[in-house]
């Protein structure tokens, strides 16, 4: 079984542009998303804290 060379490969047969482009994109996007659900997962974590702070604060207020 004869691949050819890596320069053969690499060009994909005169596609390369599509075929890497594609993969760069497609790469793109899966880090922004990773980093968008990460960013996500920061806010909704600190808005939590807020508000059980808050309603922790409340409670201890209306006892005293």
């Amino acid at each position: 079984m004869n691949w050819g060379s890596a320069s053969e490969f690499f060009a994909m047969g005169g596609h390369a542009f599509y075929v890497w482009g594609s993969y760069g994109v497609t790469t793109v996007f899966m880090v922004a998303e990773v980093v968008l659900v990460v960013r996500r997962k920061r806010t909704i974590t600190q808005r939590l804290g807020r508000m059980l702070r808050m309603r922790i604060g409340g409670k201890h207020e209306a006892q005293t």
